[in-house]
């Protein structure tokens, strides 16, 4: 049977904006501020899950809410099954955009809005795919489950507990990446590096970043102008700017205070060359100023050992693997006051490195009394045989719909395609896209969108028919 998947993903591409529109009006950003029984996450996570849902439930498809922290809609009844794995929660929308980004806005073809890219887009064009398959009635020997996470962003959560209350596939992808696929993921380890309580003296705050796995684009600190003049310091602001053009900054005076501000640039933390770290370089002027020694302590690391050295060399933890590439190192949170000095650092490693070998040579390098400890939960490298079929058929699929020979490869970041044991990423974005992921001004490009939905459709009858 000949199916024109592009045809039929065309027949349903406004009911697919639509509901793409309807799911990214929702702030998903996990919130336990104000997290309740019924919403462990907060109530975006939940309500985003419930939406998608929801359409699902529309469609005539069996879904299964599992305590508002996971979801699946089911494809088939076979017990034989694969699974696209998705998520519905988002970043913080962060600073930087020009438009409400929960208020979708469609522009020279593209839709602007949190999310759009990563992962609510992808998944309701896996979504749709799956749908296109319903309708058309096709045959196939295997069913599929669409299953959505509501904390993939942050910890996790929603996902493993999933995994605690139901049976997860063995096989499948998760659209969250980018085309031709994603055969390998470098692991994924954050440390806290935590400083003596601070002696406060010349710099009395410092802060900056919103999540371990976005590069912050905003730093802010707080000067006491009674240990340096205003007119001098303002000086020395204005010649650091004009030496580092790639950055804009503020400084304002209230009373006995300056407030200074670095804007930089976002960035996915599995790409912090592309971005630019606001904290780093507020770091690098700090440490040109009258600092105390407990200061010096803290800016001096951050300016010295941690400005623009993507790749760890510094705290000994450069590696390169033949397959999976360089380790890379991103400072993402920073904080900074009278009670505390700590420092979050995100680092992809590849083969070859496990935490406790990253645990010992950071510490090792660490300066005295300073220590590193690993913060959350330690992802280890995940990797796929290109020749494998599953990686074969999925790629081909990708092949047939554009004519691209790119070849599959490895990256730094971390999907849910980790979690199955023949599991991989595929897609959405295509080579050579702008990646916008946690970045403002999210875009996803719709026909590439529907594009897309026709990959995924081809894609998953390959696996199941």
């Amino acid at each position: 049977m000949s199916i024109d998947w592009e045809k039929e993903v065309a027949h349903r591409s406004d009911e697919l904006i639509n509901d793409l529109s309807e799911l990214v009006s929702i702030d998903s950003s996990r919130d336990t501020e104000h997290k309740t029984s019924d919403f462990p996450l907060g109530p975006g996570p939940a309500k985003a899950l419930q939406t998608f849902l929801h359409f699902a439930d529309r469609d005539g498809f069996k879904t299964k809410n599992v305590d508002n922290l996971a979801g699946r809609i089911e494809l088939g009844d076979n017990d034989d099954a694969i699974a696209i794995l998705s998520h519905v929660d988002v970043v913080p929308q962060g600073p930087g955009w020009e438009t409400n980004p929960f208020e979708p806005v469609i522009k020279d073809g593209n839709f602007y809005a949190r999310g759009a890219s990563d992962d609510k887009g992808p998944g309701l064009a896996a979504y749709y795919a799956m749908k296109i398959i319903k309708e058309l009635d096709l045959p196939t020997s295997k069913s599929v489950q669409l299953i959505l996470g509501t904390d993939e962003e942050s910890e996790w959560v929603g996902i493993n507990h999933y995994m605690e209350k139901e049976t997860m596939p063995e096989t499948g992808f998760s659209p969250d990446a980018e085309f031709p696929a994603i055969n390998g993921e470098k692991g994924i380890v954050s440390f806290r590096v935590n400083f003596p309580t601070p002696t406060i003296g010349l710099v009395k705050k410092f802060e900056a970043g919103i999540r371990p796995n976005m590069v912050p684009q905003n730093a802010d600190c707080q000067i006491d102008l009674n240990v340096i003049s205003a007119d001098d310091l303002k000086a020395k602001f204005n010649d650091f700017l004009v030496a580092n053009k790639e950055i804009k900054g503020s400084l304002e005076v209230k009373d006995d205070i300056a407030e200074i501000k670095i804007i930089g640039k976002g960035a996915h933390a599995m790409e912090p060359f592309n971005g630019i770290n606001a904290a780093t370089y507020l770091a690098s002027f700090l440490v040109t100023l009258d600092l105390n020694d407990s200061e010096k302590l803290y800016f001096s690391f951050i300016a010295n050992d941690l400005h623009l050295d993507f790749a760890g060399k510094h705290l000994g933890i450069n590696n390169t693997d033949a397959v999976m590439g360089d380790l890379t190192l991103s400072p993402n949170i920073y904080e900074y006051d009278e009670n505390k000095a700590n420092i979050l650092l995100n680092i992809r490693y590849p083969k070859g490195d496990t935490g406790d070998t990253l645990t010992e040579k950071i510490n090792n390098h660490l300066p005295e009394n300073v220590t590193a400890v690993i913060e959350g939960h330690n992802q280890l490298p995940h990797f796929v045989d290109a020749d494998d079929p599953l990686v074969q058929a999925l790629v081909g699929a990708y092949r047939d719909h554009t004519g691209d020979d790119t070849e599959p490869f490895t990256v730094g970041g971390g999907t849910y395609g980790r979690i199955l044991k023949h599991g991989i990423a595929y897609g959405a974005m295509f080579p050579g896209d702008e990646n916008v992921m946690h970045q403002p001004n999210e875009y996803i490009n719709i026909d590439k969108l529907l594009k897309s939905t026709a990959i995924y459709a081809d894609a998953i009858y390959r696996l199941i028919k």
